[in-house]
């Protein structure tokens, strides 16, 4: 587990007409950093949206519908998880999750069955100079996006 990532189990009303789901809460414990911009995008299956950090920015993800494998990086020099990399799968058939990293955090995905719609959360508004890009076969990471979506 990376220092500073969270999870949030999501509960599902269902009913005969369908569902309702409370996704996030300016009162959750991970939310303490407040609120900046909603977003939204749509990921067509085998596309790679690697690697994506922010350096003041925290970023909560719900993955609507589709299939992802997530992983995360750590590259904060001071943070007991420097350069350790999570992977897991969310959206359908995963446990129903919000996702939470901080700041100097890589993060990436891989489409695995889409089209696959994700609704993220920043804690600040889009701004170019807290943007991070890293190659998605940087040789520091040393993380291959080609690999079976089997999760360590």
């Amino acid at each position: 587990m990376i220092e500073g990532v969270f999870f949030k189990d999501i509960v599902s009303h269902t009913d005969e007409r369908g569902f309702f789901r409370e996704i996030i809460r300016k009162t959750d414990d991970f939310f303490i950093e407040g609120f900046g911009q909603l977003s939204h995008s749509l990921v067509y299956s085998g596309v790679i949206k690697a690697w994506h950090m922010h350096k003041k920015q925290t970023q909560w993800n719900y993955v609507v519908n589709g299939l992802i494998k997530v992983a995360l990086h750590d590259t904060r020099k001071d943070s007991p998880s420097y350069r350790e990399t999570m992977e897991f799968l969310a959206g359908d058939h995963q446990p129903t999750k919000v996702y939470c990293f901080p700041p100097g955090v890589a993060h990436g995905y891989r489409c695995l069955n889409g089209p696959m719609n994700i609704i993220y959360v920043t804690s600040g508004i889009y701004d170019l100079n807290d943007e991070v890009h890293i190659a998605y076969n940087d040789p520091t990471i040393l993380y291959d996006w080609r690999e079976n979506p089997t999760i360590k």
